[in-house]
């Protein structure tokens, strides 16, 4: 099951991490989440799940916060090893690429919705989920990232 504690994380994946809250606010005007203590420790503790993955052939997760763990029911370590296209049923994978393809050219949605399935192969309905791409300072692509906290357990 997911850990509580915010794993020990190397510099590089801190600088994937920030990302997740810089690119929301430099395409919102927005925090993503409060503003005040350390802030990957605020996106890892945020009440609504966040889950972020890379720019590789088969992206990758490199963050999901306590949240997102809990519901798809693993460690971080697990999570951070998965393909984030495993993350949907293979007969949704479709609908998910159709989002991500969306994302891609629109910089941030806020209206997904979209079945997931969590390690014991429990399924549940995100709803109203925001998912937006990460770029760096120089606006090169680092990924996208997602965030929820409306779900219907399915299963």
């Amino acid at each position: 099951m997911a850990a509580t504690e915010l794993p020990r994380l190397t510099p590089n994946q801190l600088r994937k991490v920030e990302l997740i809250a810089t690119s929301y606010q430099r395409l919102t005007g927005r925090a993503l989440v409060g503003t005040s203590g350390d802030p990957v420790a605020t996106l890892w503790s945020a009440e609504r799940a966040i889950v972020a993955h890379g720019t590789e052939d088969d992206p990758v997760f490199f963050f999901g916060n306590a949240t997102a763990l809990r519901l798809f029911e693993m460690t971080f370590e697990e999570f951070t090893r998965l393909p984030s296209r495993l993350s949907a049923e293979p007969m949704l994978r479709d609908e998910r690429q159709r989002l991500l393809d969306r994302v891609s050219r629109d910089g941030i949605i806020h209206d997904y919705a979209g079945v997931r399935i969590s390690a014991s192969a429990r399924r549940f309905r995100i709803l109203n989920a925001e998912v937006w791409n990460l770029t760096d300072e120089d606006g090169r692509a680092a990924g996208q990232a997602a965030a929820f906290s409306d779900w219907v357990p399915l299963s």
